[in-house]
């Protein structure tokens, strides 16, 4: 009996343990389990996906940009995304690596040994290229067939269709379109406020894979297309851009402004931008390369370890878009805003002549006399003469009728203490007095400075789009560069409707400021910008800067030019503004921004279909074309250049016209000389070309009359008697035939502010 109750003892002990192991050895088994699908379900089955599945992103095509006729400016152009798939290659075929590895690496210009590493990744998707160009593609393409037909190797290479950003026009409107990074996001100008709309959704190509990576049969795929971004049209016109670019780097360069210019062209009544030249830029097809070649020279002869902050530096200074994000003192050009403040407010009459100038002015008592630019002073002079004359006294003396309160109430009215809002990143607000007690901000020599537009700071754009509401009968308008945002199928997503800010003045101050503005361009210290035929009203700026981009004391300026046409019904206003021209050249505001100004207007407003209008005087100096006479009786050639208006040199003693000066259908100033030759030696005679540079308008008339020549005169109305000759078109000292026809381009005096 006692062994078999010890048996049973045992038997029960070892049943007790067998159950505990396989309650523990299960229960750990279905606790494993629990955790497994219950804790790290999602998990797993994210990374049992992973395993199943190849994902390959599709890129979008980012949205076109265009001009407001419809032009491309912006497109993105078909690239190819080189890949390789190293997974595609048996484990044992290292020589079928070597052969991908050496062609690949002389394509694509890769390391050879870096090549051949990449083909041993356990990978379907290597990235070797991105946004290869066609003539690449083609060559990888080549490649692929040849190792395919020689080596049976296929799969281990592949295009990835892509795209790349292209502008039509290098250097072409570049602060305004901006440019795209390697992902094709918007790194600057449009590309970078409009990134969202333009750059679409990407799409997906999904492959289920086996176990080994291997990709399932093709039903197994599934793709998600990629969805196409929106397209912009913009305001800017592309020929009215190629105009305004060039003139401002013509005037950089004559002037070797050394901190680049720019000119913006606003439609008043809109508040659309149709053309914004920001130069010296860069290209947006190549926006890493510094543009300043001299500035590149001297990066690289610093030391290394200063080199990256300098290009850095400079590639900043170069995409930087100076009518938005620059400020700068406005100098004279504010006279304008004054002069409205003043007169919206009643303190004169517009034909009052109750500012004084004796050559400086004391604004409060205490204060040192601030002087007029002209020492001897411009006398008594009602508002519109004051601001023909740029006389600071007079301006000061308007500081004070306003005051404190009212100037910078009618600071704010035209839109200064606030951001445009113009659809441009980067935009910078006006810096405006900060004195703690003061009313506004200002002392009062703050107010005595900033009547006549010195010691705050602006942008452009703020400038332009005040003398816009000046022009748009008061109305202060919101600026802005994209008209329309299109989608795929060409239909209109959304559009920008002109709004108006603000009425800023009446309509009545308005038109008084525009046509003292006319005055000013036909007769006064604007006459730089005058266009014959045009009623143009401007204003000219020249403010010297008190410390530089890096807070450092200057005497440098800055020249600028604000206006806008024609005066009896604006449409168009432009400013142009040219940061820190060579003094030792000229640095004032008419003669440096005045002409550019004058040439912009002189091609646009004919482009724009804008009427000519023109004056007595001017008619008396219009061109006209010259006929033809070769071969006709010398009395009817006679006949024939009287009706045109113009008068007849017969010159030989033959009886009919073998030739004439000047040729036939070019143009010549009314009352002007047409030479008719009637014999083979009377066309050897020849005239010198007087200099006629530095001259007045009366002693221009002058030479070329004793020097038989004809002279069309460009830039300078006839009732301004403030004028210079600045250059000529046919070099002095030049022989040519009499009565050739010399243009001579006039510009006003210098010191004229």
């Amino acid at each position: 009996m006692a062994k078999k109750g010890a048996a049973i003892t045992l038997w029960r002990r070892s049943t007790i343990t067998m159950m505990i192991i396989i309650i523990l050895g299960f229960g750990t088994v279905i606790a494993r389990l629990v955790y497994l699908q219950v804790y790290q379900s999602e998990d797993l089955q994210k990374r049992a996906v992973e395993q199943q599945l190849h994902d390959t992103t599709v890129s979008a095509k980012r949205g076109n940009i265009y001009d407001c006729a419809g032009n491309v400016l912006a497109q993105s152009i078909t690239a190819w995304d080189i890949v390789l798939a190293p997974a595609e290659f048996d484990d044992d075929d290292e020589e079928g690596r070597k052969v991908v590895a050496e062609g690949l690496s002389d394509i694509l210009k890769i390391d050879k040994d870096d090549m051949l590493k990449k083909t041993h990744e356990n990978s379907y998707y290597v990235m070797l290229k991105r946004k290869a160009d066609a003539e690449l593609k083609d060559k990888v393409l080549a490649f692929s067939n040849k190792i395919y037909e020689e080596n049976k190797i296929s799969g281990v290479i592949q295009l990835i269709e892509n795209y790349k950003r292209y502008y039509t026009h290098d250097n072409f409107a570049a602060s305004i379109l901006g440019f795209v990074g390697s992902d094709n996001q918007g790194l600057d100008g449009i590309e970078y406020q409009y990134n969202e709309e333009l750059n679409g959704n990407t799409g997906r190509i999904v492959i289920a894979q086996d176990a080994q990576n291997n990709p399932l049969p093709y039903q197994y795929e599934q793709k998600i297309e990629a969805t196409d971004g929106y397209s912009l049209m913009l305001t800017i016109d592309e020929n009215i851009q190629a105009i305004m670019e060039k003139y401002v780097r013509e005037t950089i360069k004559e002037f070797k402004v050394s901190n680049r210019g720019c000119a913006i062209m606003m439609n008043v009544k809109k508040g659309a931008i149709l053309g914004f030249a920001c130069e010296e830029s860069f290209n947006p097809n190549d926006p890493y390369t510094i543009k300043d070649k001299e500035k590149e020279k001297q990066i690289k002869e610093l030391p290394e370890d200063k080199q990256d902050e300098a290009y850095s530096k400079a590639l900043s200074a170069q995409w930087r878009n100076k009518g938005v994000s620059d400020t700068y003192v406005p100098g004279s050009v504010f006279k304008m805003i004054t002069a409205s403040a003043v007169l919206s407010e009643g303190k004169v009459k517009p034909d009052e002549k109750v500012f004084e100038c004796d050559g400086a002015y004391v604004p409060y008592e205490g204060a040192s006399a601030i002087p007029c630019w002209l020492s001897l002073g411009h006398g008594q002079q009602d508002i519109g003469t004051a601001l023909c004359n740029s006389c600071n006294p007079a301006f000061m003396q308007m500081g004070n009728m306003l005051g404190r309160e009212k100037f910078y109430e009618y600071f704010v009215a035209f839109g200064f203490g606030e951001k445009t809002g113009i659809d441009l990143p980067g935009e910078s607000n006006s810096v405006f007095f900060n004195q703690a007690g003061e009313p506004a901000g200002m002392g009062l020599m703050d107010l005595a400075v900033a009547s006549f537009g010195q010691n705050f700071k602006i942008t452009p754009i703020q400038m332009v789009t005040a003398c816009s509401a000046i022009a748009n009968k008061g109305k202060l308008m919101q600026p802005y560069v994209v008209s329309q945002i299109i989608d795929s199928n060409g239909n209109v997503v959304k559009a920008t409707e002109p709004t108006v800010k603000r009425q800023a003045i009446s309509e009545n101050v308005a038109a008084q400021i525009c046509s003292f503005l006319e005055t000013n361009a036909k007769s006064g210290g604007a006459t730089n910008g005058y266009v014959a035929g045009y009623r143009i009203g401007g204003k000219t700026g020249t403010s010297q800067k008190i410390v530089d981009e890096d807070g450092n004391e200057t005497k440098d300026y800055i020249a600028s030019f604000c206006g806008i046409a024609p005066c009896d019904d604006p449409e168009i206003a432009l400013l142009c503004y040219f940061d820190t021209p060579d003094p030792d050249i000229n640095y004032y505001g008419s003669a440096v921004a005045g002409p550019c100004f004058r040439n912009i207007m002189t091609e646009v407003l004919p482009y724009l279909g804008i009427e000519k209008v023109y004056s007595d005087d001017e008619l008396k100096q219009l061109e006209v074309s010259v006929g033809t006479y070769d071969n006709m009786e010398v009395a009817a050639a006679k006949k024939k250049v009287e009706e045109t208006g113009l008068k007849p040199k017969v010159v030989g003693n033959g009886k009919t016209v073998i030739g004439q000066n000047p040729a036939a259908y070019s143009g010549i100033p009314k009352g002007g000389t047409v030479v008719l030759y009637t014999d083979e030696e009377s066309r050897k005679t020849k005239v010198k070309v007087p200099d006629f540079r530095n001259c007045s308008l009366s002693d221009v008339n002058y030479l070329a009359a004793t020097n038989d020549l004809n002279v069309c005169i460009v830039g300078s109305s006839m009732e301004d008697s403030q004028s210079y000759a600045k250059s000529q078109d046919i070099a002095p000292d030049t022989e040519v035939e009499p009565f050739t026809v010399v243009t001579v381009v006039f510009n006003q005096d210098n010191s004229i502010m």
